[in-house]
């Protein structure tokens, strides 16, 4: 087969955005041309998507940074019934998260879901909480770190959860918003973009399976050193809630 032009190039761009629901990013656009015309230098690929909607004004819209969509296609389908089919499946989702702190991305020593416990704030309380701290068997001791977390299954509820996390800032070192990979493209591109600003960890999930959740790390988070006194009220309610669970995280 003959070597694509750019003006062939972007045409058969436009037609991959406009048959794809929820846009397409960069990346993926140029791969997916790439793999089925592998005669056309990658490079020229590359140099012809970069300002598709440029090119195409009216037609193909950036509405983030490395997403293309089509003009009249990047709007959700049936938002309140999508949000209220997930959301009541959100619980399922704390425990498996729990773990992959401690285990996959290993910040956390002890892990627990917390979400739904019981403890009252007008500041929220974080669905799993986790603690760093030093073991037994380590040789330099360190001082306890906690991590916290919101977990949300609905994809449209992405700017509550990040406002919810980022108020964990104030008892916590590190804070994680885990989000459903069903969020819009456009959505995840800003959430990326709020986390590396605020230090925010971003994680998305698969919220088919709570069994297999496929959590896929965007953004890890970053360590912050919070307000003392909001780190012993928090502590405070942890322990007036559960002693055993007090225990298990900061003794």
């Amino acid at each position: 087969m003959a070597k694509l032009t750019v003006r062939e190039i972007r045409e058969l761009a436009k037609n991959i955005v406009a048959q794809t629901p929820g846009g397409i990013r960069y990346k993926a656009l140029v791969r997916q041309i790439s793999q089925t015309h592998p005669e056309t230098p990658i490079n020229t690929i590359r140099g012809s998507l970069w300002d598709l909607d440029k090119a195409f004004p009216g037609q193909v819209l950036k509405p983030s940074r490395g997403l293309f969509v089509w003009a009249g296609q990047n709007q959700p389908v049936d938002q309140e019934a999508a949000a209220t089919t997930i959301a009541a499946r959100e619980s399922d989702f704390y425990e498996p998260f729990a773990e992959y702190l401690k285990t996959d991305l290993g910040e956390a020593t002890e892990a627990v879901a917390l979400g739904g416990a019981g403890i009252r704030s007008k500041w929220g309380t974080p669905d799993v909480v986790g603690v760093f701290k030093p073991l037994p068997s380590d040789r330099v001791k360190f001082n306890l770190e906690i991590i916290s977390a919101e977990v949300k299954s609905s994809p449209h509820e992405s700017i509550v959860a990040f406002g919810q996390a980022m108020a964990y800032r104030l008892f916590s070192h590190k804070v994680y918003l885990v989000l459903p990979s069903t969020v819009p493209e456009e959505d995840q591109g800003r959430i990326e973009a709020l986390a590396l600003l605020f230090g925010a960890g971003f994680v998305l999930f698969d919220p088919k399976d709570p069994e297999n959740p496929e959590f896929q790390v965007r953004v890890r988070a970053q360590r912050f050193q919070p307000d003392m006194f909001y780190v012993n009220e928090f502590a405070d309610r942890v322990h007036s809630l559960d002693r055993r669970l007090f225990n298990q995280l900061f003794q």
